[in-house]
């Protein structure tokens, strides 16, 4: 939760300095990051995979092999960054031609997006890392890996954005470079640290087997093809609010990006499920992974409710951390009102995806999500926003009906408990 907290509340500050540009450079670092976020979504199942068979095998107790599975998604992760790279490098300017009709923002975002796809073998790597070292309770290890990366990401952004500390004035792109820098630094943080403390447990000393570079495959693409469908979905969204006005792009990246700082912190406790349900499971004990799904939950929606009550209560001082026209503060007041009021069932669909993850049970949290948002969601959205004329708001609001329905149905598949029976 405290690796989380940290990286949301760094990302504020990352939007706020770019929003300080103007809202051509805000609706750039949006549409750009959006982009990147599609890129390096066809890794992040490798950290579901690593962690469900990292905790798997604390269950068995099984120490010798606790980082054979870390050793699977960094072999697996090198395959597939380099081919994701190259494509994103060669398409970036047709998807942001497709995305916005700006060219201002295009301009903007094009050298951006550039250098952050660099970054995916980086949070490739990075992930497969987290996995392993909460799969066995060690997240503090993470904690300090992630906060390290973002104090360089803040500083180093700075510097090259407003051209301090004796940097270049890069604006936009300098965010970018920050950003992806910071990103490196933290694999060799990582790699490091499990060099010295990881290699009695087989870190790099132990090939794995066939069996397990199939099981985390198994776990981690249908994550991936969730993260990437939910990915595209997010640009798909903005393209969708990118026909009824730039003014409601720049509010909607910071709408979203405070969305992020409720929710990542109820992914922390999120990912502690995946390890106690994961480690219940090597123990056989289906009733102990049972409950803590039920117990972190709870404790997500607690949490989520305390923290959006400024969203309720003090909006237009919240948004105008970001935003300094006073006519995109009220463009974005009633919205994030909603987002206050909705956040909570985010906590709900969290905890049981990464509780489900846990069991192994990918592909069904890939089926629940890809329909609501694909099937359900985005048309609508379409639908509401630009053809009938209802904007931001209306997208909004349908936004909130999505969670409901999201939170609903993986709240069944978990009280169903056909996770119970996945082997790995």
């Amino acid at each position: 939760m405290a690796a989380m907290a940290s990286q949301s509340l760094l990302n504020l500050v990352d939007a706020a300095m770019v929003g300080s540009l103007g809202g051509d450079s805000l609706a750039a670092v949006g549409l750009g990051g959006y982009v990147t976020f599609v890129a390096i979504s066809l890794v992040l199942g490798l950290g579901a995979g690593v962690q469900a068979l990292v905790a798997r095998r604390k269950g068995e107790e099984a120490r010798d092999v606790y980082a054979v599975p870390l050793n699977a998604g960094l072999l697996v992760g090198l395959a597939i960054s380099l081919p994701i790279m190259l494509l994103f490098l060669g398409i970036a300017g047709p998807i942001l031609r497709v995305l916005t009709g700006d060219m201002a923002v295009r301009e903007l975002a094009e050298p951006y997006l550039t250098v952050r796809v660099l970054g995916v073998l980086a949070v490739a790597m990075n992930f497969s890392f987290r996995g392993y070292w909460n799969g066995i309770n060690r997240s503090g290890v993470y904690l300090r890996t992630l906060v390290t990366v973002h104090v360089v990401n803040v500083v180093l952004s700075y510097g090259l954005i407003f051209g301090a500390f004796g940097l270049p004035r890069l604006e936009t792109l300098g965010a970018g470079i920050g950003t992806t820098t910071a990103l490196y630094l933290g694999s060799v943080l990582y790699f490091l640290q499990t060099w010295r403390e990881g290699r009695h447990h087989g870190f790099l000393g132990r090939l794995p087997a066939l069996t397990t570079l199939t099981n985390i495959i198994r776990v981690s693409l249908p994550n991936s093809i969730q993260q990437l469908m939910f990915s595209m979905g997010l640009m798909t969204l903005f393209w969708i609010i990118g026909r009824v006005g730039t003014d409601e792009v720049a509010v909607a990246h910071v709408l979203i990006t405070l969305v992020l700082f409720l929710i990542l912190p109820a992914i922390g406790l999120g990912l502690s499920a995946t390890s106690l349900v994961g480690q219940a499971l090597g123990r056989e004990e289906p009733e102990d992974a049972y409950r803590w799904g039920w117990d972190v939950t709870r404790l997500a929606v607690l949490l989520l409710f305390v923290m959006a009550l400024p969203m309720w209560l003090i909006p237009e001082q919240v948004l105008g951390i970001f935003l300094h026209e006073p006519e995109l503060v009220e463009l974005g007041r009633v919205p994030l009102m909603i987002t206050g009021v909705a956040i909570c069932l985010d906590g709900v669909a969290i905890v049981f995806t990464q509780a489900l993850l846990g069991a192994g049970a990918a592909r069904s949290v890939m089926m629940v999500t890809l329909c609501v948002q694909w099937f359900f969601f985005l048309p609508l959205a379409y639908i509401i926003g630009p053809v009938l004329g209802y904007g931001l708001l209306g997208i909004w609001s349908m936004q909130a009906v999505q969670r409901l329905v999201t939170s609903s149905l993986l709240g069944r598949l978990w009280i169903r408990r056909h996770w119970a029976r996945i082997r790995l």
